[in-house]
């Protein structure tokens, strides 16, 4: 028996309803395969604003890092949007990134078979399918550079910066991840206008030479996205800087019909990752058991498989979200005609049923 400390992080909207459901599909893991899952959950977001002031308490993390992996919601709302920027709800997910060196960001789009219709691409656009890996780079770039704005409130900046270390350390994770796919890296950027730009492009040639299996090619930002939407089955794995993987993992996400299927991975040098869902708070539909819990459930699979190496587990629970969905359950984000419409706590009920 293996025994695992989560650190648990609901924060705000549905972050408590789909952690939840996490939990849940968790505990038939622990159930079936014999293992100890010990939870203690923190405050981080606009939760840990009304109770404590500040989006990002040290307690929660000092007992992130104590933990084996970190498991979150969702933070952020409109209740908090008259805070300052530096005691914003999404300063608390800047700084547990900050706090715990996760440097990457795996965004797996992957659209599944029972779900081509909730696409918004027509069927021909997704004839060879969609399997995209987006690495995105974390903790450097323009949201972490200095800013700056004029006293009388006439200008502002924000500035872009990457070091040499920081794009070699996110190109070995995107390299290494193709290795394990199709051995193809498309890195974006925007060179033909910023400087930080050249220097990431650069970089990627240079480092390239170390993955000689791997086929490296570039794009600008805005030519990524459009080729995203007319041809999304040309891409394996996608490598960019914090802000153009921002964008362009929500815009493949989308492509895969909802993001409220698709997990992600937070990873640094060491084991210990946070797996959250790509999707936000949702405040809007909080408390009404309608939020589509997949995301977070498919994350804490991410989990076990990269931080646990707990490869059988992770399998057991993609292999019963396809079981329900091949048995037509599905929440209000996917719903279609002929299907039976279930909310999160019965999804996450079913799933854990199918372990």
């Amino acid at each position: 028996m293996a025994e695992f400390n989560i650190a648990l992080i609901p924060g705000d909207g549905i972050g408590p309803e789909i952690v939840s459901g996490a939990v849940t599909v968790l505990d038939a893991v622990s159930k079936k395969y014999g293992h100890k899952f010990n939870y203690q959950e923190v405050y981080m977001g606009g939760c840990a604003i009304d109770k404590y002031g500040v989006p990002l308490p040290q307690e929660t993390v000092d007992i992130c890092k104590k933990s084996d992996s970190v498991l979150l919601g969702a933070v952020g709302g409109p209740k908090w949007d008259s805070q300052p920027s530096e005691n914003r709800p999404e300063k608390g997910l800047l700084g547990i990134r900050k706090a715990l060196e996760l440097y990457s960001n795996l965004r797996p789009s992957i659209l599944k078979p029972q779900l081509k219709d909730a696409s918004p691409l027509k069927d021909e656009k997704l004839e060879k399918g969609l399997n995209v890996m987006v690495v995105r780079e974390l903790t450097g770039g323009i949201y972490f550079g200095e800013r700056k704005k004029a006293e009388d409130g006439s200008w502002a900046s924000d500035t872009e910066k990457y070091s040499v270390e920081e794009i070699k350390r996110i190109g070995k994770i995107a390299f290494e991840t193709a290795m394990l796919r199709d051995k193809r890296v498309v890195s974006v950027d925007k060179a033909n206008v910023l400087e930080s730009s050249r220097l990431w492009r650069k970089t990627m040639i240079e480092l390239s030479a170390d993955y000689p299996e791997v086929e490296l090619t570039h794009m600008y930002v805005d030519n990524a996205a459009m080729q995203l939407a007319i041809n999304p089955a040309q891409f394996d794995v996608i490598v960019t800087s914090n802000i153009f993987g921002d964008i362009l993992s929500d815009l493949s996400s989308a492509i895969a019909g909802s993001i409220g299927m698709l997990p992600s991975a937070s990873l640094g040098a060491t084991k210990c990752g946070m797996y959250e869902p790509i999707h936000g708070s949702a405040p809007d539909i909080a408390g009404m058991d309608i939020a589509n819990p997949i995301a977070t459930i498919v994350s804490a699979a991410m989990m076990l498989e990269m931080s646990f190496g707990l490869v059988e587990e992770a399998k057991a629970i993609n292999d019963a979200v396809d079981k329900v969905l091949d048995q037509n359950y599905r929440t209000t984000d996917i719903m279609s005609d002929g299907m039976k419409k279930v909310g999160c706590k019965e999804m996450a009920k079913l799933i854990a049923e199918n372990i």
